[in-house]
């Protein structure tokens, strides 16, 4: 097995629990530090980001899991562990801004819904021609949310104005960071899919769907966090080729690939550099052999 490995993980919420113990297994030991949510000292050398009672020194890490969501404390974290990254400060920025992995995407010939990045102050002629590209209902989404934070659905012009113009009055104000947003066409019925592929190779996913009632009440995103459940899948190999092509695009290690199918076609509608690992029976065989590669490959590169 070689020598173990101490990872340090920015995250304690549900990814922790599940892949802490599969890596000890495999020689990682996974201990967290604590980017949020608590004073951060910003001098006093490496000790100074000890994440708690049960977390080693800083200094005692060899790689990191993934970098900060919260870029700003995520800056004084990496510099007081100084270790590699799974999954680093550019993997990170480039996934969260929608637009610009749609963009890349599609440049490298890769399908995604029809899409147009409308970046504020902008106005009602500017929005109106942008939709007229599209047919209603249009989808308006933040660029750089998550969870379907913002997401909604436009069935008219009506309707997609008064969207419009609630976006104006936040971005109105002076310390809003990302002023852009997006509108993108509608797929209806679209299964929705995460595909997880890790160091190249896809690993396996879940498809996301709300319960029937939901469906039924006119519900239709289907992030877990509003409600949706994520079952393992069996998924095609057209799928899990197109998964492994987007990583290799974006150039991320280690990513979440979100594609929906509607019909014949598949589209990808975004990724995630920092995605939630499920429970280990809804991925491939060997998922948690090739994560612990990637991870001592990580830390041997760096």
């Amino acid at each position: 097995m070689g020598n173990r490995l101490q990872l340090a993980m920015s995250t304690a919420a549900e990814t922790y629990e599940r892949i802490r113990d599969p890596l000890a297994d495999r020689g990682i030991d996974v201990d967290y530090v604590q980017p949020t949510g608590r004073a951060l000292p910003v001098t006093g050398g490496a000790r100074a980001v000890k994440g708690g009672a049960n977390t080693p020194d800083a200094d005692a890490f060899d790689v990191g899991f993934v970098y900060p969501s919260r870029l700003m404390e995520g800056a004084v974290v990496a510099t007081r562990l100084s270790v590699p990254w799974v999954n680093d400060r550019r993997a990170v920025v480039t996934s969260r801004n929608k637009a610009g992995v749609l963009a890349a995407l599609d440049d490298a010939g890769l399908p995604v819904p029809k899409t147009t990045l409308l970046s504020n102050p902008v106005d009602e002629e500017t929005v109106l021609e942008a939709a007229a590209t599209l047919s209603f209902p249009v989808v308006v989404k933040p660029n750089s949310a998550t969870r379907g934070v913002g997401v909604t659905k436009a069935t008219d012009v009506d309707s997609l104005l008064g969207i419009t113009d609630y976006l104006n009055l936040v971005h109105d104000y002076r310390a809003t960071g990302d002023k852009s947003y997006l509108l993108q066409e509608y797929l209806p019925e679209a299964r929705d899919y995460r595909v997880m592929v890790v160091d190249g190779t896809c690993v396996g996913g879940v498809r996301r769907e709300l319960p029937a009632d939901a469906r039924d009440a006119g519900r239709w995103k289907h992030n877990v966090h509003r409600g949706a459940t994520a079952r393992g899948t069996e998924l095609g190999e057209r799928t899990r080729t197109l998964a492994e092509r987007v990583a290799s695009v974006l150039d991320i290690d280690y990513l979440g690939v979100d594609i929906l199918e509607s019909g014949d076609r598949l589209v990808i509608s975004e990724t995630n550099a920092r995605p939630t690992v499920d429970d280990a029976a809804k991925y491939d065989a060997g998922f948690y052999d090739r994560l612990a590669g990637l991870v001592r490959q990580t830390a041997a590169n760096g």
